[in-house]
């Protein structure tokens, strides 16, 4: 299976399976704002040291402070910040406030900080700096366990953590993360969602995406993860939130390069989740739609 990396709009996610014929099968999803009741909200932002400089806490050189020629430091942390929150808390959030905190900070990355449940106005303004303190190392299991003990009865959770590298305690997350799905899954608590957003040139995409790829054994599919740096829109986050029954519009078809249609939505109308099989050799595949012609690749 090959998830590309960079589909175009309207799509969300565009995985391509190779089957043993040649022929490719895709599941792809139109991106669409989810539209849950009692939906909660939440970011937790890496406090560990290796996130300083993008918090800006920078120190200059000697030579560069005798000479004034140092630049002040600037903090890249805030702008994305203010933008996931205010938007969740704007968009989705239940209460219309997001819980914003720190993880992976104090020893060995294993604390949490909270900053507090921020409304869109609030997280517009925010200025989201350094925490009181940095981690030694970064461990994701505990800001996970606070989002889903937090809101134990919420409805829908759908929470964003961002980071800049590699988790020291991958594997704890995974045994952790499939009994909580096994748990969704038998109807012991609500649905929720994680994305993971890789921020900065050290991410551990690797890592990333066994997350994303995690087997729990269920239907149900916890992680996502995004590249900060490939997102196009804040709803990108929401790719693989999709209603199976939602319509994105009363006809549609599906042409392979050559304009053979592969599918016609034109009794049922093109749902937000496709699934299709293309022939063997196939380069793209085709959306018409809404009078567009919208072109995908089938690899990156």
């Amino acid at each position: 299976m090959a998830q590309l990396k960079k589909p175009v709009e309207p799509f969300g996610e565009v995985n391509v399976y190779h089957q043993p014929n040649g022929s490719l099968r895709v599941v792809a999803t139109i991106l669409m704002e989810p539209n849950r009741e009692g939906t909660q909200t939440g970011i937790a932002l890496d406090g560990s040291g290796s996130m300083s400089a993008l918090y800006a806490v920078e120190r200059p050189g000697i030579i560069a402070s005798l000479f004034g020629t140092a630049k002040p430091p600037m903090n890249e942390i805030t702008p994305t910040a203010q933008k996931i929150c205010a938007y969740l808390a704007r968009k989705l959030d239940a209460d219309g406030g997001t819980t914003c905190i720190y993880w992976a900070t104090g020893p060995a990355g294993s604390q949490i900080e909270v900053i507090g449940d921020l409304t869109a106005d609030q997280a517009d303004k925010h200025f989201f700096g350094e925490p009181k303190n940095f981690g030694t190392g970064t461990q994701l299991l505990p800001a996970v366990e606070y989002f889903v003990k937090r809101f134990e009865d919420a409805p829908w959770g759908f929470y964003v953590f961002i980071t800049d590298g590699e988790l020291h305690d991958l594997e704890a997350v995974k045994d952790y993360s499939t009994r909580l799905a096994k748990e969704v899954a038998a109807g012991g608590r609500k649905p929720l969602k994680f994305v993971l957003i890789g921020v900065g040139d050290s991410i551990n995409e690797g890592q990333m995406e066994e997350l994303d790829d995690l087997d729990t054994g269920t239907e149900i599919d916890l992680w996502d993860h995004k590249i900060a740096a490939h997102m196009r829109i804040l709803q990108e986050m929401f790719a693989e939130v999709v209603d199976k029954n939602a319509r994105v519009s009363a006809t549609g078809k599906i042409l392979d390069p050559h304009d053979k249609v592969i599918k016609n939505y034109s009794d049922t109308g093109v749902p937000a989740l496709l699934e299709f099989e293309m022939p063997a050799g196939s380069a793209y595949f085709v959306l018409e739609v809404e009078g567009q012609r919208i072109r995908q690749n089938l690899n990156d």
